[in-house]
């Protein structure tokens, strides 16, 4: 069974960074795809980051390109979101997810619906 334990989340003021942290047990896939998802009260939820092996990429959502960063350790156990410059926008809960192959060519980067395991969230909140 997979499972996906978030942490890190918090409270922070603006122009400050947080670094979430995404423990991924029994995934035993031969491959993948990881990602970040937010979502704010009232909001949908939206793609913050997604990073996958192979020739999949990185991909980021346009209103954290050039400050968050999303990364992996080489086991794939456990996936990051460094956070930094946060903005009281990006206030919401943060979701690690994981999307298990096969991926096809019509893939939607950053999509949640091509997601099929999330774990609980981990709230964020930033102060101006």
């Amino acid at each position: 069974q997979v499972q996906l334990v978030e942490s890190g989340g918090g409270s922070v003021q603006a122009g400050g960074s947080l670094r979430l942290s995404c423990v991924v047990s029994g995934y035993t896939y031969s491959s993948y795809c990881m990602g970040w998802f937010r979502q704010a009260p009232g909001k949908e939820r939206e793609g913050v980051a997604e990073i996958c092996a192979g020739g999949y990429g990185t991909y980021y959502g346009d209103s954290v390109k050039g400050r968050f960063t999303i990364s992996q350790d080489n086991g794939w156990n456990t996936l990051y979101l460094q956070m930094n410059r946060l903005r009281p926008e990006d206030t919401a809960m943060y979701y690690c997810a994981a999307d298990p192959p096969p991926y096809g060519w019509g893939r939607r980067p950053l999509s949640a619906a091509e997601y099929v395991y999330w774990g609980q969230g981990t709230q964020v909140t930033v102060s101006s």
